[in-house]
């Protein structure tokens, strides 16, 4: 009998979820036992091997959550929003340990994912990868020990096919960066400048997103001063660096007390 943890992979179809899926099939300690898509999907009720043009893998793929997760201990998600939602009540009622790697959440979106994580354990991250997270920490302390007189930027660059800005990651960065100064991003964020937008407020934090070609991913952290400037940065080049920290974080849910935890607890960084 294989005891090991059984695992899903939601959004089975997409960039993200075909590379969750190769790296859960190559880690000796899960087993992938089925896979999610959208209502209507013509993968639906196939052998998810079967449907990515492979030898059969013995997991279906299922538009039931709740059947998907009969057998998992852990759901990995990377999908949007509304779906996420959605599937974190069922992750919750099957109490598996619900990995959310999906970005552009809003805070609504947040807080309603706060009565599942009561029942079981989320793992919510912008980004799982150890190099944004390391960098995550830095800009926090960055910013603890720069004043205000060094305006802090955060710049942004993915593929064309992205679809929310600013990216989870530049969110992410620009929480550590506000939480450093003792600020709140949502009263001190600046996302959008165009016309005459006069004079940059001292104490803003600036985003700015590019999107083209087939960036995977590429984030600074911009502290400007007056006479000098210190850039914080990551360049990921290859997504397998997001789905390896997901499954990570799956694993390491395993036992946990329900709750609401990020890749900081994972990787002990807290």
């Amino acid at each position: 009998m294989d005891d090991r943890p059984g695992c899903v992979v939601a959004g089975a179809s997409g960039r993200m979820g075909q590379m969750l899926i190769e790296e859960a099939l190559g880690h000796p300690g899960l087993r992938l036992v089925a896979a999610l898509e959208r209502p209507g999907h013509d993968w639906i009720g196939r052998d998810l091997g079967a449907a990515m043009g492979r030898a059969p893998l013995g997991a279906t793929v299922h538009d039931d959550p709740l059947e998907a997760l009969r057998t998992a201990a852990i759901v990995l998600d990377f999908t949007s929003p509304a779906a996420t939602l959605d599937l974190a009540a069922i992750a919750a009622q099957a109490r598996a340990v619900h990995v959310i790697g999906t970005t552009g959440l809003s805070a609504d979106d947040i807080a309603a994912l706060e009565p599942a994580a009561r029942h079981s354990v989320q793992v919510r991250a912008g980004n799982m990868s150890l190099g944004v997270n390391l960098l995550v920490g830095l800009t926090r302390k960055v910013a603890a020990a720069l004043d205000e007189s060094f305006d802090i930027e955060i710049v942004e660059t993915h593929h064309r096919h992205k679809v929310d800005a600013p990216s989870g990651t530049a969110l992410m960065l620009g929480d550590a960066a506000a939480e450093g100064r003792g600020k709140r991003l949502e009263d001190v964020a600046e996302r959008g400048r165009d016309g005459i937008t006069g004079a940059r407020a001292q104490g803003a934090i600036g985003f700015a997103s590019l999107r083209g070609g087939d960036v995977v991913g590429e984030h600074e952290v911009v502290f400007a001063g007056t006479g000098e400037r210190l850039v914080l940065g990551h360049i990921a080049t290859d997504r397998r660096i997001f789905a390896k920290g997901s499954i990570k974080a799956g694993l390491w849910g395993l036992g946990r007390p329900p709750g609401s935890y990020d890749m900081m607890d994972v990787l002990g960084l807290k």
